[in-house]
C-alpha cells in the first residue's frame, strides 16, 4: 500500500468516522417569518383520475404562489409540477377518459398586489391543458370557465373573458377544442354552456349585443352540427340538464318596462336529435296563474324524472315605480308663503348684505305650497320599526333582505296537460322534493316562527304534497326537532320517510298516511344522550336508506344498526363490538357521489374511532343475499387520525390520508381490502427543517361532577423525561379526539396553532370540558382544573407556568376561569362572552338574530331568560367576579364582531381597569369574531405568543406588552414590526 493510498483510506476513514460519530445539527424551532413561505397540501383538493392511474393535487403558501402537482397515482417520483400563481382554491380536472388535465393558472402574488394599487384591472385567468400520455402542454389566454365533455372526453369548452366593448351584450367567446386533432371552434357571444352527462351535446345561450341572435343552441358533438331550439329578444339562463342526459330545462327571461322584474318563461327541451320544445307562458294562461306573479330567475328550473313535468320557481312581481305628475298648483295662500320666506331667508347664512338678500328673496319660488314643499324636498328618514310581535327581529330582516328579495315558490307546468300547478305558498317557505317526484315535503314555520327566535326549541308543520295535483295535507302539527336527525329524510322511491320524534325512528307511508315505529323493539337507544345542550331526546343521526328501500341504517352512540323494511326480518347490529369495547363507528364513506342511497351489494366502508384510546381506523362490513353481514373486518386501526377515504370513479383503486399531531397529512394508495398502502405524496416540504413536538400523551381524569374525561396532552419539541416546561391550555368543549390531528403551521383567524407553540418549546394541554344545565361557566371549572391536576402528575408541565386560551366559548371559559382559580401565570381570551346577563338580550350581529335562543337551547345551556334564572346567569358570568382576577389577561375583540358583541369586550376590560387589574386589549378595526386580513392574523399570532413568551418563560417584554403604545405612536410601532 503506498503512502498517498493509506493518506487517503485514513482521510476516508476519518470522515466516516465523523460523520457517525457526531450528533446532527439541532433543528430549529420554526418561527413566525418562516410561516409565509410554509408550503402544504390544499387536502381538499386533490383529485384522481377515472382509472386509477393519475392524481393531482395543490400544494400551496400560506402567502404567494402555489404548484399543481400531477403525478401518477402509485409513482410520486413521477410527479411534475406547475405554477398556478396566487389562490386558495385551485381549480383543476381531469377529463373522463383520464387522457387529460386541465387547470386554471391565476396572476402571481406580486401581480394582484400591484393590480390592487389600480383597483384590480389588467389581471386575467390562463387555462393550461396537458396531454397526460405525450405531457404535452397547450396554454389558452383569458379563460373564466371551463368544462369536459363528460363521458366522451372528446371535447374540452372554455368560456373566454369579454374583451372590449359589445354594447349590452352578456355572452363572451366560447372556445371549443377537439382533443385528438387540437382544432379549434369559435362561438361567439356564449353567455351559458354546459354538456350532458354523456358528453354527446352542448347546449349553450347566445346574449348578443341588442340582444339580436339571442337564443337557446344545441351543439351535436360527435356531427359538429348545431340546432336553434329557439330565438327571440330576450335573456335565455339556467341551464339544467336532467341527470341521464336526455333532456334540458332553462329560463326565457323578457323586459317588462312595467315592473321591475323580466317577465319569465320556461323552456323544457327532450328528444335531442329532433328537439321537443315545451314553453310555459305565465301570461298565456290569466286562468290557472295570478297575474302578480311571474317565473323567478332565482331558482333553476328541472324536470321530473319522466319527462311529465317542469318544476321551477316563482316570485311576487312589484311594479316600477313611475315619476308622478306634477300637481295642479292650488290657489296659493300668500301670508303662509311670506311666513316660510322669512324663516328660509333667517336661516340662510351666506347673506350678509343688502344685495345678498335681494338674491336669495328672488330665489324662492313662491309658488309651492307648504304641503308640497315638505312632501318633495325633505328627504325620507333612514330608520327601522322594531315592533315586539315581529317574528323576526329587525336586524334579521335586514340580514335576509337580499334573500327575502329572491324568494321564489315551487310551481309545476305539467307538459301533458298543458297546466300550471302551485306547488308551495309564502307561509310554507321550505318545499322539499322528493325523488322521482310524487311527492313533496313541505315544512311551515309560521306559526312558531317568533318562539323558535326567542327560546331555540324548533316546530313546523309538516305537509305532504302532490306532485301530481299540486293538493297538499298536514301530516304533523308543531313537530319537534330537537336536532337535524330528526328531520324527515326521503327514501329513494320518493314514497316514504324515516323521521325521529320522541327517541325514536319511525317511517311514514305517505300515500296510506300510516306511520312504523322502527327502533321500538330494539335493545339500545338512538338518543344522543351525550348531546348536554337544553333539548329533549335529540337522535344520533341516521345513515339512510338502501338504494333498493328495504333497509334504513341507523347508529345509536357507538354502533351500526340494520332495519329491514320488511315484516319477517328482525334489526342486526352490524357493528356488534362497538358498545362492549368502546368504538364509535362514526359514519360511512360515500366512494360513488352518484349512488342513490346505500348500495348494501357493495358493502360499506365505515370510520372507526376509539372513545378513549384515540385510535383510528376503517372497517368493513360485507354484502349477503339480503342486506350487510354483521361482524365488521378492520382494514385499519391505529394510533393515528385515518381521515378521508376516496375511490377512483371506474378502478378498484383506493387511496386514504394518514396523520399524527407531529407528522403532516399525506395520501395512501391501496386496493380494496386497503392492505400494503403505499406513501404517495411528501406534505409540506419543508416540514424536515424545524423540530417539532416528541410525541402525545392522553391524560384520564374525572371531573368535580363525577364525569370520565380525558386530556390531550402535546409535548415540546426536545422534550426531556423528568424535565418540565411552560404550558399553555385550551379548549373548546371536547377536543381530547383531536390528539392526533395534525396542526399545519399557518396564520389561525384566532392566534393559535398548538404545532407552533410546541415547537417553540411549550407543551400543550387540551382537556374535554362537559356541561351541566345552568352552570355553563362552573363547568369549565369542574372539567379543566381536576384535568389540569392530573396533567401535572406526567411531569411534563411546569406548574408555575401555565397559561389558558380560548376563542369564542373557549374566551369566555378563559375569562371566567380567571376569575375563580390564581394557579394560571397568563391568560389570552379571544372574543369573550363576560356578562351573560347583558350578552343575553344583545343580537347576533353576523345573522342577525337575537342571542335569547343561543343561551336557551344552544351553547349557553340555561334554562329560561336571566329573569327565570337570575343567580345562574350571575354566578356563571366573568364580569361580576373581576375582583379575584390577579391573572394577566391579554383580551382580543374586534369593533365589528358579529357573533360575540364588541360591548363584551369593553365591559370586562373596562371593570378589570377599574381595579387596575393586568388587562391589555387588541382590536383590529373593521374585523368579525375572527381575524380576516392576513397582516392582522400576522400581527395577532406574534403579540399573542409574545404575552405567553414574556408570562410563562421569563422573556424580555416587548413595549407594547409593558407600557402600551400611544395612539400617535401606533404607526411608528407598526413599522418596526411588519415582515
Amino acid at each position: 500500500m503506498t503512502n498517498k493510498f493509506k493518506l487517503a483510506a485514513f482521510l476516508w476513514l476519518l470522515a466516516i468516522g465523523f460523520a457517525f460519530g457526531q450528533d446532527k445539527p439541532a433543528l430549529k424551532p420554526i418561527s413566525w417569518k418562516d410561516i409565509p413561505s410554509w408550503k402544504s397540501i390544499s387536502t381538499f383538493s386533490v383529485q384522481m383520475s377515472a382509472d386509477g392511474t393519475w392524481m393531482a393535487y395543490g400544494m400551496l403558501p400560506v402567502e404567494g404562489d402555489g404548484d399543481l402537482i400531477v403525478q401518477k397515482a402509485a409513482e410520486p417520483e413521477s410527479k411534475k409540477t406547475y405554477p398556478i400563481g396566487s389562490t386558495n382554491f385551485p381549480s383543476f380536472a381531469f377529463s373522463e377518459n383520464s387522457k387529460w388535465i386541465a387547470f386554471k393558472e391565476y396572476p402571481k402574488d406580486k401581480e394582484k398586489k400591484a393590480a390592487a394599487k389600480t383597483g384590480g384591472k389588467g389581471l386575467s385567468e390562463k387555462l393550461v391543458l396537458i396531454d397526460l400520455g405525450a405531457d404535452k402542454k397547450t396554454v389558452f389566454e383569458k379563460v373564466t370557465g371551463y368544462s369536459f365533455n363528460g363521458k366522451s372526453a372528446t371535447h374540452l369548452a372554455m368560456q373566454l373573458s369579454k374583451e372590449g366593448n359589445n354594447g349590452d351584450a352578456k355572452g363572451s367567446d366560447l372556445l371549443l377544442v377537439n382533443l385528438a386533432t387540437g382544432k379549434r371552434q369559435n362561438i361567439g357571444n356564449v353567455q351559458e354552456f354546459a354538456f350532458n352527462k354523456g358528453g354527446e351535446y352542448l347546449a349553450y345561450t347566445i346574449d348578443a349585443a341588442n340582444k339580436s341572435g339571442n337564443g337557446i343552441y344545441l351543439f351535436h358533438v360527435p356531427s359538429g352540427t348545431t340546432k336553434l331550439v329557439d330565438s327571440d329578444t330576450a335573456t335565455y339562463r339556467s341551464l339544467n340538464w336532467t341527470e341521464k342526459g336526455e333532456a334540458l330545462a332553462l329560463l326565457k327571461m323578457v323586459k317588462d318596462k312595467t315592473y321591475k322584474q323580466d317577465h319569465g318563461k320556461v323552456l323544457g327541451i327532450k328528444n335531442l336529435g329532433n328537439p321537443e320544445l315545451s314553453i310555459f307562458d305565465p301570461k298565456m294562461d290569466s286562468v290557472n296563474f295570478p297575474k302578480n306573479l311571474t317565473i323567478s330567475p332565482n331558482r333553476r328550473p328541472m324536470w321530473s324524472e319522466d319527462l311529465t313535468r317542469l318544476f321551477f320557481g316563482v316570485h311576487i312581481l312589484e311594479k316600477e315605480k313611475k315619476e308622478p305628475p306634477k300637481p295642479v298648483q292650488a290657489p296659493v295662500n300668500k301670508d303662509s308663503i311670506d311666513r316660510i320666506k322669512l324663516e328660509k331667508i333667517k336661516a340662510d347664512t351666506t347673506i350678509k348684505s343688502i344685495t345678498d338678500l335681494q338674491k336669495a328673496i328672488a330665489k324662492l319660488d313662491t309658488t309651492k305650497s307648504p304641503a308640497s314643499e315638505r312632501k318633495n324636498d325633505l328627504p325620507k328618514p333612514d330608520m327601522a320599526i322594531w315592533h315586539w310581535q315581529d317574528s323576526r327581529l329587525q336586524s334579521r330582516q335586514q340580514v335576509m333582505e337580499n334573500q327575502d328579495k329572491n324568494y321564489s315558490m315551487w310551481w309545476m307546468y305539467d307538459v301533458r296537460t298543458a297546466k300550471p300547478i302551485q306547488l308551495q305558498d309564502s307561509s310554507v317557505r321550505e318545499l322539499n322534493i322528493m325523488p322521482k317526484e310524487k311527492w313533496a315535503l313541505g315544512l311551515d314555520m309560521q306559526e312558531y316562527e317568533l318562539d323558535i327566535n326567542l327560546d331555540g326549541q324548533n316546530y313546523r308543520d309538516i305537509y305532504a304534497v302532490n306532485l301530481q295535483t299540486g293538493e297538499r295535507k298536514l301530516l304533523f302539527k308543531k313537530f319537534y326537532l330537537p336536532s337535524f336527525a330528526s328531520y324527515p329524510r326521503p327514501s329513494n322511491d320518493g314514497t316514504r320517510f324515516l323521521y325521529g320524534l320522541d327517541g325514536h325512528f319511525y317511517v311514514y307511508d305517505i300515500a296510506s298516511g300510516t306511520s312504523k315505529n322502527i327502533t321500538e323493539a330494539i335493545p339500545t337507544t338512538f338518543i344522543e344522550t351525550e348531546d348536554d345542550h337544553n333539548v329533549t331526546k335529540p337522535m344520533v343521526n341516521p345513515l339512510g336508506w338502501s338504494s333498493d328501500d328495504k333497509y334504513i341504517l341507523l347508529r345509536d352512540e357507538w354502533d351500526i344498526w340494520q332495519i329491514p323494511m320488511g315484516p319477517k326480518e328482525k334489526a342486526t347490529n352490524l357493528t356488534q363490538n362497538g358498545r362492549k369495547e368502546k368504538i364509535r363507528y362514526q359514519f360511512r364513506y360515500n366512494l360513488d357521489p352518484e349512488d342513490k342511497g346505500i348500495d348494501l351489494k357493495k358493502g360499506l366502508y365505515v370510520r372507526m374511532y376509539g372513545e378513549f384510546t384515540k385510535k383510528s381506523g376503517l372497517a368493513r362490513i360485507e354484502p349477503g343475499k339480503l342486506g350487510l353481514i354483521a361482524g365488521p373486518k378492520v382494514l385499519l386501526w391505529e394510533d393515528t387520525n385515518i381521515g378521508s377515504l376516496g375511490k377512483a370513479k371506474n378502478a378498484d383503486v383506493f387511496y386514504f390520508t394518514r396523520e399524527k399531531f407531529n407528522e403532516p397529512t399525506n395520501f395512501y394508495i391501496t386496493n380494496s381490502s386497503l392492505a400494503n398502502p403505499k406513501k404517495v405524496t411528501e406534505n409540506a416540504p419543508d416540514f424536515g427543517k424545524y423540530s417539532w413536538s416528541s410525541g402525545t400523551r392522553l391524560v384520564d381524569y374525572i371531573s368535580e361532577k363525577g364525569d370520565t374525561l380525558q386530556a390531550a396532552l402535546f409535548l415540546p419539541a426536545g422534550y426531556v423525561e423528568g424535565k418540565k416546561y411552560p404550558t399553555v391550555i385550551y379548549y373548546y368543549e371536547k377536543l381530547s379526539q383531536t390528539l392526533h390531528n395534525y396542526s399545519n403551521p399557518g396564520f389561525s383567524g384566532t392566534g393559535w396553532n398548538p404545532g407552533v407553540y410546541t415547537s417553540n418549546g411549550y407543551a400543550v394541554l387540551i382537556p374535554d370540558i362537559v356541561y351541566q344545565l345552568d352552570d355553563p361557566g362552573m363547568s369549565a371549572v369542574w372539567c379543566v382544573l381536576p384535568a389540569v391536576k392530573e396533567a401535572l402528575k406526567t411531569g411534563v408541565i411546569d406548574e408555575n407556568k401555565m397559561g389558558l386560551h380560548g376563542h369564542s366559548w373557549g374566551g369566555y371559559q378563559t375569562s371566567f376561569l380567571i376569575t375563580q382559580t390564581t394557579q394560571f401565570k397568563a391568560a389570552a381570551a379571544g372574543a369573550p362572552l363576560t356578562n351573560m346577563i347583558s350578552m343575553y338580550d344583545l343580537i347576533y350581529w353576523n345573522s342577525g338574530s337575537g342571542n335569547m335562543s343561543i343561551f336557551e337551547a344552544s351553547q349557553g345551556r340555561f334554562r329560561g331568560g336571566p329573569w327565570e334564572n337570575w343567580d345562574s346567569y350571575q354566578r356563571n358570568s366573568p364580569v361580576y367576579f373581576v375582583k379575584n382576577v390577579q391573572t394577566p389577561l391579554l383580551m382580543l375583540h374586534n369593533d365589528k364582531d358579529g357573533a360575540v358583541d364588541f360591548t363584551q369586550g369593553i365591559e370586562y376590560y373596562n371593570a378589570l381597569r377599574r381595579l387596575k387589574k393586568p388587562v391589555i386589549m387588541v382590536q383590529y378595526k373593521g374585523e368579525n369574531h375572527g381575524l380576516s386580513k392576513i397582516e392582522n392574523r400576522k400581527d395577532y399570532s406574534i403579540r399573542m405568543m409574545e404575552f405567553f413568551d414574556y408570562h410563562l418563560k421569563g422573556e424580555k417584554p416587548a413595549d407594547w406588552i409593558v407600557s402600551g403604545i400611544e395612539k400617535l405612536k401606533l404607526e411608528e410601532h407598526l413599522d418596526g414590526r411588519v415582515f
